[in-house]
């Protein structure tokens, strides 16, 4: 059965650092944008980064612009997301969503939270 697999939460300072990464069980990242979404509590969820499959060309949010990184390495069938100077409004679960045509994966969701 396909699915995704987020690892890589956790707690951190403000101004720390977290790599999540997004690992695909059962189908070939490569072929799939993939995005980075985060929802934190009693808020919508939001879309955080993603990366076309077509082009590899990126999005950001306007919130996270220069601070994280979204990449793949499609020998590890993994896209990761870096997250630098990290703040306590990036306290959130984040999710990644593979999406290739009308097919469409979700992760489970990881806990990120920014606290000192």
């Amino acid at each position: 059965q396909s699915h995704l697999v987020e690892s890589g939460g956790g707690l951190v300072q403000p101004g720390g650092s977290l790599r999540l990464s997004c690992a695909g069980s059962g189908f070939a990242l490569d072929l799939y944008s993939i995005g980075w979404f985060r929802q934190a509590p009693g808020k919508e969820r939001e879309g955080v980064s993603c990366v076309s499959s077509r082009d590899s060309s990126t999005y950001y949010a306007d919130s996270v612009k220069g601070r994280f990184t979204i990449s793949r390495d499609n020998a590890k069938n993994t896209v990761y997301l870096q997250m630098n100077d990290l703040k306590p409004e990036d306290t959130a679960v984040y999710y990644c969503y593979a999406r290739l045509g009308t097919e469409a994966y979700w992760g489970q969701g990881i806990q990120v939270a920014v606290s000192s």
